[in-house]
């Protein structure tokens, strides 16, 4: 089984997509943002969640880095 969350690679003008259940549900710019995104889909321990391959899988680029390259 699949995580139910997907943080989509950073684009090229920055910020992450993210799909829950394959649905687009936003554009985030960093893990405040995407804790936000997800306590607004009804995942009110987010922030607790973002390691946790059960619930989220980083795909195209490293967790936590929302822009192409080092930054």
């Amino acid at each position: 089984m699949s995580a139910p969350i997907v943080v989509h690679g950073p684009a090229l003008t920055g910020g992450r997509a993210v799909t829950i259940n394959d649905e687009i549900v936003g554009l985030v710019y960093n893990d405040q943002g995407l804790i936000a995104l997800l306590r607004r889909a009804g995942l009110y321990d987010a922030e607790h969640c973002l390691e946790d391959p059960h619930w989220i899988e980083w795909r195209g680029g490293w967790p936590h880095q929302y822009r192409w390259g080092n930054s």
